[in-house]
């Protein structure tokens, strides 16, 4: 995609094409698994601390990386295998920045209905179900930090969520804009540019964004887990 982007030759073969999209789903697919074990990690370190290394085991966090990238392997499968088999023998361009499933399915000229459903099924299993799961547990963070006294034990608790929220508000706000919004022509324009932002821009800022440390916290606060962020003795 980023040599197209750069370059005055905007062509991909057919397999270049069919390689990205098994790869693009692929990938996709399993950072919204992750994103979802990642809520249901800080869920468990904030509100049973002290159980923590009981639940989240080493051997269940490898467990759960495991599920991610096999589930997102299996839909991906699936979904291209789908897409892939439609005729593309009239239309040769496509409308958007990456092989994707929405900008395939549009080049079809044979009856799309059965991917189109698949496609929301997905969507609905992979982007709907982990969202309200997600939202779910920081509902649950939220209420229990909220009965700490200390405005500074508030402060370090959500400082570890900070970042994973972060990342789930920019994935989950273009990606769905994408997979979810009406099939209609202002829909598929402004569809390329969240796809430009979830493909390129989000994954870039990534690193950045976990990367981020509140430097008070870490000096300060008694640790109860190591995990990538503390957890202070305060939350209850």
């Amino acid at each position: 995609m980023l040599v197209n982007l750069g370059g005055p030759n905007k062509i991909i073969t057919y397999h270049g094409c069919a390689t990205q999209l098994y790869i693009f789903l692929w990938l996709g697919a399993t950072e919204c698994v992750l994103l979802v074990v990642m809520a249901v990690d800080r869920y468990v370190a904030v509100c049973h601390p002290l159980r923590y290394t009981t639940v989240m085991h080493p051997k269940v966090c490898v467990q759960l990386a495991v599920l991610a990238w096999s589930a997102g392997l299996i839909q991906s499968l699936i979904q291209s295998s789908a897409t892939l088999r439609l005729p593309f023998c009239s239309h040769r361009v496509v409308d958007d920045i990456v092989c994707e499933v929405p900008a395939l399915i549009q080049l079809s000229s044979a009856d799309t209905t059965y991917n189109e459903v698949q496609m929301s099924i997905a969507s609905v299993i992979l982007l709907v179900l982990p969202l309200v799961i997600i939202l779910s547990s920081y509902a649950a963070i939220v209420k229990s930090v909220l009965k700490i006294k200390s405005t500074a034990g508030q402060k370090k608790a959500f400082g570890t969520c900070t970042s994973h929220l972060l990342v789930v508000s920019l994935f989950y706000g273009t990606v769905t804009g994408v997979y979810l919004q009406p099939k209609t022509h202002y829909a598929r324009e402004w569809g390329k540019f969240l796809t430009l932002f979830y493909t390129v821009i989000t994954p870039t800022l990534n690193p950045l964004i976990y990367t981020l440390r509140n430097k008070e916290s870490v000096d300060t606060c008694p640790i109860l887990k190591c995990t990538g962020y503390e957890i202070c003795a305060d939350v209850p």
